[in-house]
């Protein structure tokens, strides 16, 4: 009795489908949808409830032990370490295995069975040792024999084997007796290693070793006067192993062509010591003008008078070469030398080098001689002529050296020779390394104007001047620069660069020699003023600072970077009258929307507050556009906690001036501050509106969320961002850290590759290295940050906490002094303290330790 269940199939398959069975069809489908609709909401919460349900049941062992992890923040390196290892708790037998022990199978074996080589109808016990296919005998699909050598079965010659084992140690010890060193000792403890370094190194195929003998053989003896051949053939016979073949190959090669330079040189490479002698002794006898036997012959000699006795015979046979004479002037003492050298100029006078050589080993006046005589047998080296410039120079004659150095181009133009600028410029780049300042700058002066047009003298000799402070050549530099600021004294530009280039690489003094004569001649140029002033006021000599801004100012009557610089150099050594004094002045005779704002400063961090207002107010009448004027105004009522006021003056300021950025980010800061979390959005929103495609609002606008705690609308918001500006460094080195801590790395590659030399996105990638530890990588990043952008405050900071923590006394003070001199002025951390009405006087060194010691490491 089977139950029926009924049929799973369709009933009607077999009939025509027709328009309205498809219509019925899809009316049913789209009531199956609505009902699975109806109950999906409910369904889900269900499925959700369940799943919580079965994970507070049964959580996840991540989840059990996330408390524990926690705690593991409290534990000190040293419980750490003290936690003992866990034992070995398997038992003997896993611990210990025993191994299997394998004999090697006779020879006998193979030989019996390899004879017998018919078919077996059984299976042989020895067969199922073996494992069918797995046999060690030729014929089974695995052999240890490669396969096309394989012999046929039944032709396994064990004798041969044994035999082939007998050359090779016999190879291997002969080899040992009679390294090419000479030694014949076999070392006891080493002799295995050594073994191992004599086996042929020759990695190739035995049958093309075979075929290379027989073709060099041919060639040997179709042409036994070919030198290429015999050394072929003997070097063949190195590699493979056989150094006693390859020795008679090469002898029988000299005899063959007694000639050939080559094949002697070959032969004495391969004997041991004292046969190579013999074999150059040889050579010397075929070949006595041959300058290489020579000197092999000298170097096969281990002791210096021998040395010195080959050579000398070598130079009565070959007067005539360089090398020579200089091998053997090398091996002399400076007095023989000299006297070696006289010869060798009288043998070899087109050779400049003796020459050279010559002159430094001569007394001043014997030098001159000699580089006079040089100059008439070489009239074309314009060596001869600087060195004449540098002993003139050493020996205290300056003036003779620009004498010396005009002669030279005359006479070396009159001798044809083409005057090449860059060459010279090197020269004078290498006397400049030797110490001889005059006749760098002597060769400087001659040659930089060779061959330039007019028009692109100054662009030209200012990348000469880079170029020479790149290659660490700075009086090079600094005569290039005196020769461009004589042919150019009005240019600002010109002086300014000498400028930079004496602040960065001279002294104090040479920097203020430099300026004085600067503001002579440009006089209007305020930046010049403006650097002298500093300088002495950095030494500390503030009458001097004001002298200088005094003339400064008769010379631009009424400028507001000046007028500035006085009251700023007031107001930093504590004359505050006198800085009120010069402001109402300014305000009365200059009056610009920085004047004003520079006094409300004053005030305000002076802490009189009442006034600052009132000038705040009557500044704003004036110059209602001027941001930073209603951001001061409400900075100071926020500091007042007017909160009502501030925002009216934030919300003022933005009707003036809708298009800055920090008074936005003000008022957004003032809202969140005071709890309206949904103002600050809107404001935000309200301002990316009105200045579409700023990356510091949307920054702004993800961190407002991020520090509300909706990190998944931070992560739209980002996204967002990007697809705006997808070339913004902050948003990118900001969008690096949203992420969790395995994509970050992902991200960083990603942000690099829109932003590659943005200094957010290298520091950002500087603070994942440190936050994984990887201590070089990060320092690494953290200077290349710091060179591309040394106005990056933050930078500076993150660069200085990180030495504090992973760094040398050293290097931290590396960090300040270099931060010191950069002098940055940007960067939200940095900002936030440099700008802080508290640290108004505060040096970059001391602004450095405070926003340092504020970073914390959460990253």
């Amino acid at each position: 009795s089977v139950k029926f269940n009924g049929y799973a199939g369709s009933l009607f398959s077999s009939g025509p489908y027709e328009k309205d069975d498809e219509e019925a069809d899809a009316i049913y489908a789209a009531l199956d949808k609505r009902m699975d609709e109806r109950r999906k909401e409910r369904r889900e919460l269900r499925e959700k409830e369940e799943i919580e349900k079965y994970r507070m049941e049964r959580p996840k062992i991540q989840q059990q032990f996330s408390d524990l992890k926690r705690k593991l923040v409290e534990v000190t390196e040293e419980e750490w370490l003290s936690i003992p290892d866990v034992g070995d708790a398997r038992n003997k037998r896993q611990r210990n295995p025993r191994y299997e022990k394998l004999t090697p199978v006779p020879d006998s074996f193979f030989a019996k069975h390899l004879q017998t080589g018919e078919n077996h109808t059984t299976v042989d016990p020895l067969q199922g040792q073996f494992a069918g296919l797995n046999t060690p005998f030729p014929g089974g699909l695995n052999t240890p024999y490669p396969g096309g050598m394989t012999p046929g079965a039944g032709e396994l010659d064990m004798r041969k084997i044994g035999q082939a084992r007998n050359t090779l140690m016999d190879m291997r010890l002969s080899q040992v007796s009679d390294s090419v060193s000479g030694q014949t000792v076999v070392d006891p403890k080493g002799y295995l290693t050594d073994l191992n370094s004599m086996i042929p190194t020759y990695g190739g195929d035995i049958s093309d070793i075979k075929k290379a003998r027989l073709l060099l053989k041919s060639v040997r003896e179709t042409n036994p006067h070919h030198p290429p051949a015999w050394i072929a053939s003997a070097r063949l016979e190195e590699v493979t192993g056989k150094l006693q073949v390859a020795r008679n190959l090469i002898m029988k090669g000299t005899e063959m062509c007694p000639k050939s330079e080559d094949v002697w040189l070959e032969a004495a490479r391969l004997q041991p010591g004292d046969t190579a002698k013999a074999v150059v002794a040889q050579a010397v006898r075929h070949l006595p003008q041959s300058v290489r036997i020579y000197i092999r012959a000298a170097e096969l000699e281990t002791d210096i008078r021998a040395k010195k006795r080959v050579l000398r015979k070598a130079l009565e046979n070959v007067s005539k070469s360089v090398r020579l004479w200089k091998t053997a002037v090398e091996l002399e003492e400076p007095e023989d030398a000299r006297i070696m050298l006289s010869r060798a100029v009288e043998c070899c006078p087109t050779s400049v080098e003796l020459w050279l050589a010559l002159a430094r080993l001569e007394t001043y006046e014997n030098a001159r001689r000699v580089l006079n005589k040089a100059r008439e047998n070489i009239p074309t080296d314009r060596h001869i002529w600087i060195t004449a410039a540098k002993l003139e120079e050493a020996n205290g004659n300056t003036q003779m050296v620009e004498k010396i150095i005009d002669r030279a181009i005359t006479s070396l133009r009159a001798n044809g020779v083409e005057i090449n600028r860059e060459q010279w410029i090197q020269d004078a780049e290498e006397c400049d390394k030797a110490g001889s300042v005059a006749t760098c700058q002597a060769v400087i002066r001659a040659v930089i104007g060779i061959g330039i047009e007019e028009e692109d003298c100054k662009h030209t000799w200012m990348e000469d001047a880079d170029s020479c402070v790149a290659h660490g050549a700075l009086e090079c530099a600094r005569a290039i620069y005196a020769h461009a600021l004589q042919v150019f004294p009005s240019k600002k530009s010109v002086w300014l660069r000498a400028a930079y280039f004496e602040k960065s690489h001279g002294t104090r003094e040479s920097l203020e020699a430099l300026l004085q004569r600067a503001v002579a001649h440009c006089p209007k140029a305020e930046v010049l003023w403006l650097m002298g002033a500093k300088s002495k006021w950095l030494a500390g000599d503030v009458p001097a600072a004001r002298s200088i801004l005094a003339l400064a100012f008769q010379a631009n009557p009424n400028s507001e970077e000046i007028w500035l610089a006085a009251v700023k150099l007031e107001s930093e050594n504590n004359e505050y009258e006198r800085a009120r004094r010069l402001l109402a002045k300014a305000r009365s005779s200059a009056p610009t929307a920085r004047v004003f704002m520079k006094s409300v400063k004053l005030e305000w961090v002076l802490g009189n507050i009442a006034a600052a207002q009132e000038l705040c107010f009557e500044a704003l009448r004036h110059y209602e556009d001027f941001p930073k004027l209603w951001m001061m105004k409400g900075q100071i009522e926020e500091q007042s906690e007017n909160m009502d006021m501030a925002r009216e003056a934030y919300n003022q300021g933005l009707k003036k001036c809708p298009h800055s950025m920090p008074l936005w980010l003000l008022l957004s800061h003032l809202e969140e501050r005071v709890g309206q979390l949904t103002r600050a959005r809107a404001i935000l929103e309200k301002s990316r509106l009105k200045n579409p495609q700023t990356p510091e609002l949307w920054l702004e606008s993800v961190r407002l969320e991020y520090r509300a705690g909706l990190k998944n609308i931070a992560n739209t918001l980002m996204a967002k961002a990007l697809q705006e500006c997808p070339n913004s460094g902050i948003l990118w080195a900001e969008a690096v850290f949203l992420e969790a801590r395995p994509q970050r790395k992902t991200k960083s590659v990603d942000a690099l590759k829109k932003c590659e030399h943005d200094p957010h996105v290298l520091l950002a990638v500087a603070k994942l290295f440190w936050s994984e530890r990887k201590i070089t990588k990060a320092r690494e990043w953290f200077l290349r940050t710091v060179k591309i952008e040394p106005d990056l405050g933050d930078a500076w900071a993150l660069f200085y906490k990180f030495e504090l923590q992973h760094g040398t006394e050293e290097q931290q003070e590396e960090v300040k002094k270099r931060c010191e001199n950069a002098e940055p002025r940007h960067g939200e951390l940095w900002c936030a303290e440099s700008k802080h009405i508290l640290n108004w006087q505060k040096k970059t060194g001391e602004i450095l330790d405070l926003v340092a010691a504020k970073i914390k490491n959460t990253f």
